[in-house]
């Protein structure tokens, strides 16, 4: 499968969300390593434990598990989770878990964290489901354990292993966002408003909103007019949720598209 573009020549990244529900392990990894054959800049998975669509008791797979060989079966995307929810892993051992598939990747991990959301996934697992102020503020605190963690470990991650934390929630989440964060992720439908807010918090906490790269996902390609918006807003990084079969056609469409508004600009 040719490659699309460079990423130097595009005028946004373009990441690929392959989500592990309703599919086989075979497939997703003839779906990432395709994705990468493609060009993409970055690829993701999503940390759930039960399809969030379609049937609830369908085929699906752990993320983290995944991610490992998704480092070994790559060479040249970012890859990640988006996002980790915190509280499914001690945050000394999440740490230590991007520390290792950092190095599988030789430097490619992005660590995506995320206050949870699922009440499912918390209950059948034997995780108490908390209010979403509480999980917010324990993501703060989460973030903070794992970054002091990094420090500690023999050896260090081999890249920079940047911190992704999503979401949009405006008393909490985007000041931890502000405070911790080398990147952020939201929906495409949210971005504008919370990239605001966004920028409004790193003007409270004294952080250079310059040093987080804004990214949002979209569920659909439906063409150029449907990104102008986004990057008007300010979206550096587009990354588009991808389900069984993994078709390449809607990513084939994005890199395009990336790559005509780089040309004109």
């Amino acid at each position: 499968m040719p490659r699309e573009s460079t990423a130097t020549e595009r005028a946004f990244k373009v990441g690929v969300w392959l989500v592990p529900q309703h599919t086989t392990v075979p497939a997703l990894r003839a779906g990432w390593r395709a994705m990468e054959d493609l060009g993409v800049d970055s690829i993701w998975l999503w940390d759930h434990f039960f399809p969030l669509t379609g049937d609830p008791d369908g085929t699906h797979f752990e993320g983290w598990s995944l991610l490992a060989a998704m480092a070994a079966d790559t060479e040249r995307s970012q890859i990640g989770m988006l996002v980790s929810n915190h509280e499914y892993r001690n945050p000394d051992l999440l740490a230590d878990m991007a520390r290792t598939v950092d190095h599988l990747s030789n430097g490619r991990l992005v660590l995506g964290l995320g206050a949870g959301w699922v009440e499912r996934d918390y209950t059948e697992y034997g995780y108490p489901f908390r209010g979403g102020a509480e999980r917010a503020e324990s993501l703060s605190r989460a973030t903070e354990r794992i970054k002091r963690r990094l420090e500690l470990l023999n050896p260090q991650p081999i890249g920079s292993l940047p911190v992704l934390i999503a979401g949009d929630g405006r008393r909490l989440l985007l000041k931890t966002v502000a405070e911790h964060a080398d990147m952020w992720n939201t929906m495409a439908w949210k971005f504008e408003a919370s990239n605001q807010a966004l920028d409004e918090w790193c003007a409270r906490v004294g952080r250079d909103p310059g040093q987080i790269e804004r990214t949002c996902f979209i569920v659909e390609m439906s063409g150029p007019d449907q990104l102008a918006p986004l990057l008007a807003a300010g979206a550096t990084h587009i990354m588009l949720q991808l389900h069984h079969p993994f078709d390449p056609a809607p990513v084939v469409e994005l890199l395009r598209c990336a790559a005509e508004v780089g040309a004109r600009r």
